[in-house]
């Protein structure tokens, strides 16, 4: 059993600092209200969930495990079907099957799924012909059309993402325990994948690996109940306090303060001040947190993030997402990882090669080149490597779906083709060809490190 924790163990110290990039409603009461019902719903997850996946990233910081943490930039309310979530979910799994064979280790799934309805804007607002209205700040806040009843925040869309996050973990739950993720079903999904991609031959050699160990097992009538079903965990940026804290919960059994919204959440680039609100919130939380550290961040900075985020030095509780771009990763991530490493403390470094590597097409399409997020893995794996430390994983933005939002790859999208299926309402996604030559890409990286 849990209970609302500002209404006994209070996490509301955060509303006494600055927050960043929070909605202005326009009806404060109608706030409130929302609030005070959410309050009332119950957990989308359970703190001994959230406490398992701090064990499995444990595993990561320690050099046993590899995080795989992908989906949407920012899901969106009409996103929520069985297909749009299934083509999400087999993504993930083929990536996390060619990894976890070509690394020997446990790959630790986690979707950016379930609660990424909310992006920070690098404007309050938005300018077109002269007309200015509020940005969009994804579906949890206002609408992407641009008309002043769209853009206006809305408190009510909190109560939508509640639910399109239910609908999504229900599902998720099903998939991955009803027979859908087992394992020989992924491999069968890959081999199609290697026989018809362009850049198939390359694979090939790992997808036959794969296979005549699967075979092994089989004649040797090994079939383990792990094939069968798969851990899945769901994540998100903590953006939206409002929401948060109106999910946070203290856990019965242990008495402590859980974000029941999500799995792991972590603090962007944008929020992570050490004075501001978002930091102070998710310090009373005990769900595992992420922090992305983009090409400004110091060790400073870093070690203070530390202190206050993981003042116990818990493994599995604190997860470094580095997100600085192809051009930056080999100068200005060595020194981090140096001097976090230096001070004993064991959290887990994962590699964002997508937001540091956006650009703007001729057309006004937000892209992204598949070589530079490459290279920014590239660089990660290469900077790990001359430290002796352990590259704990990746963090991506993709989907299933075959779009057209960032160019290159196998299957090569040219930046003519970005306007025929372009979908995102924010930054531009891989797509599944994209993300399973990153999976195999990956995979080759892994083994020669």
């Amino acid at each position: 059993m849990t209970v609302n924790a500002e209404s006994s163990t209070s996490t509301a110290t955060w509303r006494n600092l600055p927050a960043a990039q929070q909605p202005d409603y326009p009806d404060s009461t109608a706030l409130r209200d929302v609030i005070a019902e959410l309050e009332s719903y119950p957990p989308l997850v359970f703190a001994g969930e959230c406490d398992q996946l701090k064990d499995r990233l444990a595993a990561v910081a320690r050099g046993e495990a590899f995080l795989l943490q992908g989906g949407d930039c920012a899901e969106a309310f009409d996103g929520v079907s069985a297909e749009h979530i299934r083509n999400k979910l087999k993504t993930l799994l083929q990536m996390g099957a060619v990894l976890t064979y070509a690394g020997s280790v446990p790959v630790v799934k986690v979707g950016r799924i379930a609660g990424q309805y909310s992006k920070p804007r690098s404007k309050p607002t938005e300018t077109r012909d002269g007309v200015t209205l509020p940005t969009y700040r994804g579906d949890s806040v206002n609408g992407f059309e641009f008309t002043p009843e769209a853009r206006r925040p809305d408190p009510e869309r909190l109560k939508r993402m509640y639910q399109a996050s239910a609908s999504t973990l229900n599902l998720v739950r099903a998939f991955t325990t009803g027979g859908y993720a087992d394992l020989r079903q992924v491999h069968a999904w890959n081999q199609d994948f290697v026989k018809n991609s362009p850049s198939g031959q390359r694979y090939e050699a790992l997808a036959r690996e794969i296979d005549r160990a699967l075979n092994f097992m089989n004649a040797c009538g090994v079939d383990p109940e792990e094939f069968k079903t798969v851990e899945f965990f769901a994540s998100h940026e903590a953006l939206l306090l409002d929401y948060e804290a109106a999910l946070t919960r203290v856990d019965s059994r242990s008495g402590k303060l859980y974000d029941v919204s999500g799995h792991m959440v972590w603090i962007g680039e944008r929020t992570r001040q050490l004075d501001h609100a978002h930091v102070e919130f998710c310090a009373q939380i005990r769900n595992p947190l992420g922090v992305k550290l983009g090409p400004t961040t110091t060790p400073e900075e870093a070690l203070a993030l530390i202190d206050r985020l993981d003042p116990d030095r818990e493994p599995g509780r604190l997860t470094f997402v580095a997100r600085m771009g192809a051009d930056k990763v080999r100068d200005r991530l060595p020194t981090l990882v140096e001097k976090v490493t230096a001070s004993g403390a064991q959290v887990a470094w994962v590699c964002d090669p997508m937001h540091g590597n956006t650009f703007e097409a001729a057309s006004g399409h937000k892209t992204r080149r598949f070589d530079d997020v490459l290279d920014e893995v590239k660089g990660f794996f290469e900077v790990h490597k001359g430290l002796g430390t352990h590259p704990g994983g990746i963090h991506v933005e993709l989907t299933g779906d075959d779009v057209t939002e960032c160019v290159g790859g196998g299957d090569e999208i040219f930046v003519d083709d970005l306007h025929q299926r372009y979908e995102t309402a924010c930054d531009p996604r891989l797509n599944r060809s994209q993300s399973l030559d990153l999976a195999f890409l990956v995979a080759e990286m892994y083994r020669h490190q």
